[in-house]
């Protein structure tokens, strides 16, 4: 098990060489910081906590410049666990990057949904509506509230509410690839969030460290060799026309 922190930029598309499209998710990875490492013996299981987007000092306080203090970093804004890790393999103010992954990794992306507000059971809940006949006197309601019997609303009724803003895991999805120049991680898919949002990025629960095989992308970094272009030298031409007119 591995992860780390990154920031959802937004979607675009690949081209492969052989024609095919694939819609994938720019994930900008800037470099984590392990901030602390938690074992069995002191907290009671094995993890590691990540720090990533460095705030200036002024913007934090005494106790989160403590803490990052010990990492030997600067204050950060947001602090995150993985669990299930090896913790042998991390030391204190260990620098993770975008190689921590490679292309055609299957992994899981958390982030938080995007906010839709109060919204009824029909969009919140995919429910049918009534007939739309004026004599219906039931459009867009919620449906039974109960039966007579115990004279209250049953638990786990599906009721209108605040809709979306909730940690959403989006599993089994494969890393199309990894640029360390510009630090980045397309994946393919979509991934929870609005654009900006934190992700992270966390090998696949239900497939481990399966790969499979990812097709070569084109690369426009390619430089075409421009053929030279002959220039026809008008002025030689001139003088000898004005020759023969003499």
């Amino acid at each position: 098990m591995k992860g780390i922190l990154g920031k959802k930029v937004g979607m675009t598309q690949v081209f492969t060489k052989s024609g095919k499209l694939v819609p994938v998710t720019v994930i900008e990875i800037e470099p984590n910081v392990v901030t602390q490492i938690k074992t069995v013996e002191k907290d009671g299981y094995d993890a590691i906590q990540l720090g990533a987007v460095t705030v200036k000092e002024k913007n934090s306080n005494k106790a989160k410049m403590g803490h990052t203090n010990k990492a030997n970093t600067a204050p950060k804004r947001f602090l995150r666990e993985i669990r299930g890790v090896n913790v042998n393999e991390y030391t204190l103010g260990q620098t993770i990057d975008a190689s921590i992954f490679k292309e055609g990794e299957i992994v899981d992306v958390i982030g938080t949904s995007k906010g839709k507000g109060f919204q009824g059971v029909i969009k919140r809940h995919n429910q049918s509506r009534g007939p739309m006949g004026h004599g219906s006197q039931y459009h867009r309601g919620v449906g039974s509230m109960g039966t007579l019997r115990p004279m209250h609303v049953l638990k786990g009724k599906k009721l209108p509410g605040h809709m979306g803003n909730q940690t959403t895991t989006v599993q089994n999805l494969l890393v199309v690839s990894v640029d360390l120049e510009n630090n980045v991680i397309l994946i393919k898919g979509n991934v929870p969030g609005p654009k900006k949002s934190l992700v992270m990025i966390k090998t696949s629960v239900k497939k481990g460290e399966k790969q499979e095989p990812v097709e070569e992308l084109i690369s426009y970094e390619e430089v075409v060799e421009e053929t030279p272009v002959e220039v026809e030298n008008t002025e030689t031409e001139a003088e000898e026309v004005k020759s023969t007119e003499e």
